[in-house]
Order: structure tokens, then sequence, then C-alpha cells
């Protein structure tokens, strides 16, 4: 869990300039993401959850988006909170 905010930290350094992630909650082996930003019409809403489950397998963790707990979206941009699962590569073996 220790490696949430490196890997938060990547995502933003790759897709800040349309979607900023930051960590809202760490609980047992979810993790609660809020993700902001006006986010590229041509991609799905969805790549971005998953872009993250992506960013942490570089960090050997395994995460899956599970819900979205809220969401606001204005004109031009959006807040979303997505709940992950997270297990490291460790405890699957």
């Amino acid at each position: 869990m220790e490696k949430i905010p490196k890997v938060i930290e990547e995502f933003n350094r790759l897709h800040g300039s349309e979607a900023r992630a930051k960590l809202k909650e760490i609980k047992d082996e979810e993790v609660i993401i809020e993700f902001e930003g006006s986010f590229c019409k041509t991609c799905g809403l969805f790549d971005y959850f998953d872009d993250m489950k992506w960013e942490a397998m570089e960090f050997g963790i395994i995460v899956e988006p599970i819900e979205i707990l809220e969401f606001e979206e204005k004109f031009e941009t959006g807040k979303y909170l997505v709940k992950y699962k997270v297990q490291t590569r460790d405890a699957k073996e």
C-alpha cells in the first residue's frame, strides 16, 4: 500500500493535462482515488480508471476499479471518486 502514492504520481505525470488523481483513502485492501479534470473526449472515461490499474502493475501492485462512489459533471470538467480493490503480487503468489 505504501506504493500507491507513487502510482498516483506517475499517473498524474502521464495524464495530468487531462485528468489528475488524488488519494482520498486507504482502508484494508481498498483504495479510494479522486479523479478530476477535463478528460479527453475521444478517450472513454473509464479508460482513465483502467490506466491507474496499468500504472500500478509497473509498481508490482494489482488494482481493479470496482465502483464509482460519487461523480460530479460540469460542462467541460468532471470529478469522480473511484474505489479500487488492491492486491500486491506477493500476496497473490
